[in-house]
């Protein structure tokens, strides 16, 4: 057997159960200076060899029928040292000298007999030294005594025999200290895989993570995975927002010198052993950090008897690679923070440029907004001057959209009386005013600021959250800037829309004009399957302005516009067309529908306008099915119809080339 451990790794470490004394088997010559090596034995310290060789006698002596008994009075068993490691009885007596026969034995590698007499009466004492199987190498000697009144022939022999039988009884000892330290070993290997396999994928996890909290979820996870029976909290030194019940403030000055704040002043892994009722508990004090410094430290209570150093080892690298996943995710944090802030800011100053639609400015703000400040809720209102009450424009709750609110009345209201923006921390704990957007939603937290169009407020923005304290000043301050450039760009879409729809209308009539209801056309007959198009023409309008004069004519046109507009769909597009001619355009209407709306018009100018004057129209239409669909094509049929409604007697309507009607 000990020759075979030869072709074992030279770090294979046995031990016996109940004993934390090792030896390493080495590759090697067996003689006695490597006996000792294998046995990680000095030669002032063979207590591992000599418990072996007594487990071995205990092994021995219980598979004999009697010990002593027959013709041998007492066994024992020396080391090569002289020193006696167990005997039955008598040999160590002091009238006995047993050590220098074992010394003599030893060295000479021999059986030796010798003749005494003891107060026992006469003995013989034999010395039979024990071998090792192949190279026959000394490591014990087994001594037994006869007294010569039981001597016999055969008392050698039976000694020699009982020696080979306690050398069986030491192989078999030491191969069952080797087996039993083999599996140890090997299931102390599968372990440290298994957990270096974890490991591997809890470094995975987190390094794929870059949010704050999933990182930290993640170590309790597999904490609570690896050590059901470990308690473990983390306490924060840094403004962290966590609704984690395991993650609480790092409160320096309370705490004192436990062994957390010595963990957290000193960055590194602090371990403390006390006795609690019938169990040893560690407590362990472990930094969370990264390469800018540290942001919190892990307090863990958990069972001694549960814990090995390897687990330890495990913990403090799990908690490294969490500082350094923590770190690159707050960083990423604060970087996706700030380009989020340039990036409104940028995105807002393009829209601006580009469209200057405050629709699409609010719905935009509306997101973004939302999105930067990681709002549940977002709602954008705007005072209408007219009924002096705000309106709901941009909203991701349903239930307030397209609504109105006085102008005094909710968190709205309040600001717009004290022209300064709002936080709200437990909005259970606001007594200032009432908000229906509050409570419909069901949030906890608000941020709010007034957006101001030339110096006045004349809108406001609101985000709310469901959890309470969930905004940080820093978010607050954030609102205040952003609100600032809101402001701006509602001033210039304002302005803009203005310019456009006086640059759109005619002064006098109130008409659009010529060139947008062009438009128009152009883009319903890229998109609808038909239309039709009515011009209208005052009849002898120049012999108004001649008798009445042209502020009056100018009255008769206004006149007219009126009766054109309120006789058409909200739908239709009216316009002045040029001079004493009005269009109107008539969208996914045919023409002999366009024909009774223009009949209408006709009847209410003959009876309606002061002077009274007449009125002739020109009808035409377009399809998606017509060779070719233009503006231009459409505008040259209807007037075509209109010159033959003045050539025909005016006073008429003329359908595009057809017959007229009265």
């Amino acid at each position: 057997m000990l020759e075979h451990l030869r072709s074992l790794p030279a770090s294979l470490k046995l031990r016996s159960a109940g004993d934390s004394t090792s030896f390493t088997v080495l590759p090697s010559h067996d003689d006695h200076a490597l006996w000792m090596q294998k046995m990680d034995i000095t030669p002032f310290d063979f207590s591992y060899l000599s418990s072996l060789l007594g487990q071995a006698f205990k092994d021995w002596t219980s598979q004999k029928d009697s010990v002593p008994g027959g013709p041998i009075a007492a066994y024992s068993v020396w080391n090569t040292e002289g020193e006696c490691i167990e005997d039955s009885g008598q040999i160590t007596d002091s009238d006995i000298n047993v050590r220098s026969m074992v010394l003599e034995c030893a060295e000479k590698e021999q059986t030796l007999s010798r003749h005494g007499i003891s107060k026992h009466g006469e003995y013989l004492l034999i010395a039979e030294p024990l071998f090792s199987r192949i190279n026959k190498d000394i490591f014990a000697v087994f001594v037994a005594l006869v007294f010569e009144s039981h001597r016999s022939e055969t008392s050698e022999a039976v000694v020699r025999s009982e020696a080979l039988h306690y050398r069986t009884c030491f192989y078999r000892r030491f191969e069952y200290i080797f087996m039993t330290d083999l599996l140890h070993s090997h299931e102390q290997t599968a372990r440290e895989e298994h957990r270096r396999s974890i490991l591997f994928q809890i470094v995975q996890r987190m390094h794929d993570k870059m949010d704050v909290g999933a990182i930290l979820d993640e170590v309790f996870v597999s904490m609570d995975y690896l050590y059901p029976s470990t308690h473990i909290m983390l306490y924060m030194s840094q403004d962290q927002r966590s609704f984690n019940p395991r993650i609480k403030p790092l409160l320096i000055q309370e705490r004192g010198e436990d062994i957390c704040v010595r963990s957290f002043m000193e960055g590194r892994l602090i371990v403390s052993r006390a006795d609690e009722l019938d169990k040893r508990i560690i407590e362990v004090g472990l930094p969370l950090k990264g390469k800018q410094g540290i942001y919190g430290v892990f307090h863990i209570e958990m069972n001694e008897e549960l814990m090995e150093d390897s687990d330890l080892q495990l913990i403090a690298m799990m908690a490294d690679t969490a500082g350094t996943a923590f770190e690159n995710a707050k960083l990423h944090e604060q970087s996706h923070m700030l380009i989020q802030e340039l990036r409104v800011i940028n995105d807002l100053t393009q829209r601006l440029n580009k469209s200057l639609q405050l629709m699409e400015i609010y719905q935009f703000s509306e997101q973004e907004f939302k999105n930067i400040f990681q709002a549940d809720y977002c709602c954008i209102l705007q005072l209408n001057d007219s009924t002096n009450r705000f309106e709901v424009m941009a909203t991701n709750v349903k239930e307030i959209r397209n609504r109105t609110y006085p102008a005094d009345s909710g968190i709205a209201g309040y600001m717009y009386q004290t022209e300064e923006p709002l936080i709200i921390s437990d909005y259970t704990q606001f007594d200032k005013v009432t908000s229906s957007f509050m409570e419909l939603t069901g949030a906890m937290s608000l941020i709010a600021a007034p957006i101001r169009v030339d110096g006045q407020v004349k809108s406001a923005i609101l985000l709310a959250h469901v959890r309470e304290h969930f905004f940080s000043y820093e978010n607050y301050r954030l609102l205040q800037m952003l609100s600032i450039h809101l402001g701006l760009a509602l001033t210039n879409a304002t302005l803009h829309a203005e310019v456009r729809r006086l640059a759109n209308l005619d002064m006098l009539t109130g008409l659009y004009v010529r060139h947008y209801l062009d438009n128009i056309i152009h883009e319903r007959q890229a998109h609808d399957y038909c239309g039709s198009l009515v011009v209208v023409d005052i009849d002898q309008f120049k012999q108004v302005n001649d008798t009445f004069g042209h502020q009056t004519g100018d009255q008769v046109l206004k006149q007219v516009s009126d009766i054109v507009t309120s006789s058409v769909r909200a739908e239709d597009i009216c316009a002045r067309w040029g001079g004493e001619e009005l269009a109107i355009y008539m969208p996914q209407i045919g023409i002999q529908q366009a024909l009774v709306y223009a009949e209408r018009i006709r009847t209410r100018v003959e009876a309606e306008t002061r002077p009274s004057v007449t009125v002739s129209s020109g009808i035409a239409e377009w399809n998606w099915m017509d060779e070719k669909v233009s503006v231009e094509s459409l505008f040259y049929r209807a007037d075509m119809a209109l010159y033959s409604a003045k050539n025909g007697g005016r006073n008429r309507i003329v359908i595009e080339e057809q017959e007229g009607i009265r």
